[in-house]
């Protein structure tokens, strides 16, 4: 398979929160289950994975590589038959990179059961030709939440460079190699 180009490296404008928005939407089957009839968490991570992947992509305009996994909180368990609905949006843009938020909601396949079951923060960088760090347009967020949701994507990018900052002069007095 041949490595994806950007559609409009040049391209800079900004964009809206709504142009990347993704829906994937899976039900579960006993091949993701575990030997409680419970989804594997791995399974879960890779989907939401997916789908803040293809929002990043979405936003950049071509490829992109996950950065980091900042936040990912189970809050209910997901069952064998679950219908999971993932959604995620690009809550932010640095340079090169982006945070993207994802819900995950699960319901049944009789309808009688309908809970969010888990949200997750992921960092992308998007790449150019040549697999290096290239810019990404600006994001528009349009609505009172999206506004939000940046404010809080900009703490976590604060809290992240300042943990890895930490890090990096605590191996510095060790002596060891960042």
């Amino acid at each position: 398979m041949e490595p994806v180009e950007p559609v409009d490296a040049g391209s800079l404008e900004p964009r809206t929160v709504a142009h990347s928005e993704v829906m994937l939407v899976q039900q579960m089957s006993q091949l993701e289950a575990n030997l409680l009839g419970n989804i594997h968490g791995g399974v879960i991570m890779k989907l939401v994975d997916n789908a803040a992947g293809l929002a990043a992509m979405k936003h950049a305009g071509g490829p992109v590589v996950t950065a980091s996994l900042d936040e990912r909180v189970f809050l209910e368990p997901v069952f064998m038959g679950d219908v999971m609905t993932m959604l995620a949006s690009v809550n932010d843009v640095g340079r090169s990179s982006m945070e993207v938020g994802v819900t995950v909601d699960t319901e049944n396949y009789l309808g009688t059961r309908k809970v969010h079951t888990s949200s997750a923060y992921l960092v992308y960088v998007a790449l150019d030709g040549a697999g290096q760090p290239r810019p990404v347009p600006p994001l528009v967020a349009e609505t009172p939440v999206q506004q939000q949701r940046q404010r809080e994507a900009k703490l976590r990018r604060e809290a992240r460079l300042a943990r890895n900052e930490a890090i990096r002069k605590a191996r510095s007095e060790e002596g060891e190699q960042a």
